[in-house]
């Protein structure tokens, strides 16, 4: 892989950082500080909803000043979260912890953009791979972003978690010295952006292979990101399990998020892209089985484990399928399009995870997750039957 792979792995272990951390301690901390239990998990709601707003301003930026300044400045406002973090914790006050998660938020919609930034580093036919290294750097986030949450939470019983918010922050700037000394922007294979930027909207939407790639990532988002957010609160408030055992359940499911991408990219290639997604509904399918059936320890960690699972074979599926749909010119219209329906629709769970699990409960919310994976399956269904279509007619 070229060099610049290799530096967007490293920079995504450290930005990548704040969404484990404040998927761990923002519905905890939200319980400690908001008015009412049903906010608790707000904090995790908001920071997806960061990300939504700022994905097309931070796609417009990278179209016209390059994606490295960008990346700059998503770790930027990565380190101002974490600051104002550490004033909700000395303040107590849940609307300046609110605002940190969404300013966590516009960070991350830049950290979303490091898998094209790495897929326009190499070959077409190696797209994938590169996407899927790049994800790598999640599984050190996996293990760094909840430690560093979980080491704050003692130290000073007056200001919990104040330490966890400056360790997030120094990560933060740990990344933008990655990204400054190492990342070329250059190095991108990309060809000249034609003048016009390529087809209109409607006409690139008409094909049914982007909506099966954009259902991919946006589905499988949205379902894993619906059933984590509820998962530490239900673990601690509903299950009666402990912090650590909490910790250590989101800790694993993060990582069986990312390690699958040792072979995931690999997997497009010889196995195909319909199989690897038919592949995570499936282990969506037994991750909803398994955690309806219990509320122990390992009910909650086999299920999050294949939550993970899923979530890597459909959004790294969709990933390497999305550019099959667009050319150079369209590029950043329609990637930023994607994301935008793929961290609305995780916004949308996550703020609904919180209201949900008090309402119905643990075993009613992660039923719930049924229907949208028929809905992919249906977005796959069109895709494959076009291509079959068009495959007939060729002969």
């Amino acid at each position: 892989m070229p060099f610049n792979v290799w530096v967007l792995v490293a920079a995504q272990a450290l930005a990548m950082c704040t969404a484990p951390f404040i998927v761990f301690i923002g519905s905890i901390q939200g319980r400690l500080l908001a008015s009412a239990p049903e906010y608790a998990t707000l904090p995790v709601g908001l920071v997806v909803l960061g990300t939504v707003l700022t994905i097309k301003p931070a796609t417009w930026l990278m179209e016209r000043f390059g994606r490295k300044r960008v990346m700059l400045l998503g770790t930027c406002m990565g380190m101002i979260a974490g600051g104002f973090g550490a004033l909700a914790s000395w303040l107590g006050l849940f609307p300046l912890l609110c605002l940190a998660a969404a300013v966590g938020g516009t960070g991350l919609a830049v950290v979303h953009q490091y898998r094209f930034a790495a897929m326009e580093s190499v070959p077409d036919n190696m797209a994938g791979s590169a996407a899927a290294r790049v994800l790598l750097g999640g599984l050190v986030a996996a293990w760094l972003g909840p430690e560093i949450a979980a080491f704050g939470s003692g130290i000073e019983a007056n200001y919990p978690f104040l330490t966890s918010w400056l360790g997030l922050a120094a990560v933060q700037l740990a990344a933008l010295v990655i990204i400054a000394i190492g990342y070329r922007g250059r190095a991108e294979r990309v060809r000249e952006t034609h003048a016009g930027g390529g087809r209109p909207l409607g006409e690139i939407l008409a094909n049914p292979l982007v909506w099966a790639a954009i259902s991919a990532a946006a589905i499988g988002y949205a379902v894993m990101s619906f059933i984590m957010t509820a998962t530490p609160l239900s673990m601690t408030e509903i299950a009666g399990h402990d912090l650590d055992a909490a910790k250590r359940v989101i800790q694993l499911h993060i990582m069986a998020m990312y390690l699958p991408s040792l072979i995931s990219g690999w997997l497009t290639r010889v196995v195909g892209i319909p199989l690897m997604m038919a592949a995570g509904l499936l282990a969506y399918l037994g991750c909803v089985v398994l955690a309806a059936s219990g509320v122990s320890f390992h009910h909650y960690l086999s299920a999050l484990l294949l939550l993970g699972v899923g979530w890597n074979f459909l959004f790294v599926g969709g990933t390497t399928l999305l550019p099959r749909g667009y050319t150079d010119a369209e590029r950043f219209r329609v990637q930023g399009l994607n994301d935008i329906f793929v961290f609305g629709s995780q916004a949308t769970a996550a703020l609904s995870a919180g209201v949900i699990l008090s309402w119905l409960g643990w075993s009613s919310l992660v039923m719930i997750a049924v229907p949208f994976l028929v809905i992919h399956a249906v977005f796959m269904m069109l895709w494959l039957t076009r291509r079959e279509a068009k495959a007939g007619e060729s002969l």
